[in-house]
């Protein structure tokens, strides 16, 4: 059955590939001549980047309307997301189809991680304040170390730049939604500066809309400070310190009666030293630590804590069209879970070798990892671009990942001490077409990951599980295999948009669809302006999931349509409209779960020129 369905994915990328006769890697969400730092940790030329990335502005991220962070990611080429209900329900966000936990995200070049969920808190990243948003796709444990299996996602603050700018905003929307946000930036002399302030409240909808749970709406209470600080104390020298906490206060349904919450700290806090010691050797030190608390009331009550702490000494060595680096870097780990209290600590070192030609680029990254607990482990990768010509492109990759066991997937009365680290095997092919403001992308991957960790239930004799209810363990081989297909194109004053993504994300073993991710989503996106307008539509289209590993909860497809519009009303103010979902769809990303129908959002910002 495994063997027809890749048969039907490879007839179907064949039969994709044909309709569309221009074809590129997908870097159509950013301007191409935009500066990237994921790919490999320093700064590159989007057009040179051989990985497969996409850019998201302020500006994008403003237009969109959109209330949460997870709600702008899907609107991206190979990313899709499930919630438990609204905005402040649990999040998990699939990049190219592969576990939430395998993508490794950062704030502000901060690690950012839960031990007992594994993966990032969505739900509690604020996304108010974020600048710009850069997404890779594919395995980047060679520059990264553990987690980055599916990819990496950074989180970038603003930063402070030009004479003092203050910005005062509000806005209101569906289901009572009330947001006020204020700061400044700004620069004088060597030092610049950076402050801003979220408070956003809704009362949402009923996210399980059953019988036998509370049928009050389930809104959520957030409020998030961002600071940013630099000092530039001599051209070559510069310290920077960067600060974010939000705290959410999310309502769920547990029972019928109970007003269940679940609360949630999110902060991150960073110090650098960046240093330019010769025109040739550039170096980044830096020390940060991340808080992710998560706790749960009334009743079940429920209390987990993760604290990070990393450190990191980054070197760049270029000489005419080379590139080499070398990081070394620790990462600790500690977990409170009563009755976990434990820790661990991940010693890592990596180099890095870049070539950029005329028609030859080169990419190869090597790195060692050494975890307190399971010893040694070292990841590769390698990629090759070729240019075809000044605005065509094909690009190959290859690159092996890992990602060690939770804590609380080992410690926890569900744990296994013997669990083993998730590995994992990825090779692509792209192909990239660019010219001015058109751009044309292809990419063809293939992701084995072996000792797939899941959840099972308890069966006597069975298995190493012994609290009689279920357990942790590697018991699965997964398979994630698809196209992304991508666009870029003008017509006269409307800007379009496009992509495409085709996939299996399958268990190799019994050649199951992985729960909760499509064979096929796609974005289509128009911009334009009249007069004094910039008005953007958009859909968003998704086949159907299975809601478990068997396949035998069916959630049904979608298609989503969203609107937008923005005006200035003066030199200083300006206004942003949204309607989101104007058909009034229903669909489920859970089972059970509601999500928000016909929404609409007004927002007014005061930003001096």
């Amino acid at each position: 059955m495994r063997k027809r369905a890749s048969v039907r994915l490879c007839a179907t990328v064949v039969s994709v590939l044909v309709a569309f006769p221009v074809l590129a890697q997908s870097q159509t969400a950013g301007t191409l001549g935009e500066v990237v730092v994921t790919a490999t940790r320093t700064q590159q030329n989007l057009t040179d980047v051989l990985a497969d990335i996409t850019i998201v502005d302020m500006a994008q991220i403003e237009r969109s309307g959109a209330t949460g962070l997870a709600d702008v990611l899907a609107r991206l080429p190979g990313v899709e997301i499930q919630r438990n209900g609204g905005v402040g329900g649990t999040t998990s966000v699939y990049l190219r189809g592969g576990e939430s936990r395998f993508t490794a995200v950062y704030i502000d070049g901060i690690r950012i991680d839960s031990q007992s969920t594994g993966g990032a808190s969505w739900e509690a990243i604020p996304l108010g304040q974020i600048d710009r948003v850069e997404v890779l796709r594919g395995p980047a444990a060679a520059v990264y170390g553990s987690d980055a299996l599916s990819g990496v996602i950074q989180i970038f603050t603003r930063r402070g730049e030009g004479g003092f700018a203050p910005y005062v905003g509000f806005g209101l929307g569906s289901d009572a939604l009330r947001k006020v946000e204020a700061g400044f930036s700004g620069s004088q002399g060597a030092f610049d500066y950076s402050l801003g302030l979220v408070d956003e409240q809704s009362d949402g909808f009923n996210a399980k809309p059953a019988p036998t749970f509370n049928p009050d709406e389930d809104g959520y209470d957030s409020q998030s400070v961002t600071m940013r600080l630099g000092w530039q104390f001599n051209p070559a020298h510069r310290l920077e310190a960067t600060y974010l906490r939000n705290d959410l206060n999310a309502q769920y349904d547990a029972s019928l009666t109970a007003d269940n919450r679940a609360e949630y700290e999110l902060e991150t806090l960073g110090l650098s030293w960046s240093a330019q010691w010769t025109p040739a050797w550039l170096s980044k030190l830096s020390v940060s630590t991340s808080h992710n608390q998560y706790k749960t009331l009334p009743a079940p009550s429920y209390l987990t804590i993760t604290d990070l702490t990393n450190f990191l000494w980054h070197n760049e060595f270029r000489r005419d069209r080379h590139v080499l680096t070398a990081d070394l870097e620790r990462k600790e780990d500690h977990l409170e879970n009563a009755p976990i209290n434990r820790d661990r600590a991940q010693n890592g070192v990596a180099v890095g070798y870049g070539f950029q030609g005329e028609q030859n680029t080169v990419q190869l990254n090597l790195r060692r990892d050494d975890d307190s607990e399971f010893g040694g482990k070292s990841t590769a990768g390698a990629a090759y671009g070729y240019a075809l010509s000044p605005h065509w492109r094909v690009t190959a990759s290859a690159a092996s990942a890992h990602r060690v066991p939770t804590l609380f997937q080992r410690f926890s009365v569900y744990g296994t001490p013997a669990l083993q680290p998730e590995t994992s095997d990825n090779i692509e092919l792209g192909l990239r077409y660019t010219q001015g403001a058109s751009s044309y992308g292809a990419v063809l991957y293939r992701n084995k990951v072996a000792n797939l960790i899941s959840y099972v239930t308890y069966v006597s004799g069975v298995g190493s599980c012994v609290n009689g209810k279920g357990c942790y363990e590697n018991t699965a081989r997964a398979i994630y295999e698809g196209l992304t297909l991508s666009a870029t194109q003008r017509l006269a004053d409307v800007a379009l948009s496009a992509s495409l993504d085709v996939q299996d994300p399958h268990d190799a073993i019994t050649g199951k669809q992985l729960a909760r991710r499509s064979r096929q989503h796609a974005t289509l996106a128009a911009d334009t302006r009249i007069g004094a307008w910039a008005l953007g539509a958009e859909a968003q289209l998704s086949g159907k999931r299975f809601d478990n590993a068997a396949n035998t909860v069916v959630l049904a497809g979608y298609g989503l349509i969203n609107l937008r519009a923005s005006t200035p009303l003066s030199k200083d103010w300006a206004l942003v409209l949204t309607a989101d979902n104007v058909t009034d769809k229903d669909y489920e990303l859970s089972d059970g779960y509601a999500t928000a129908g016909r929404s609409f959002y007004a927002g007014v910002k005061w930003a001096p020129k």
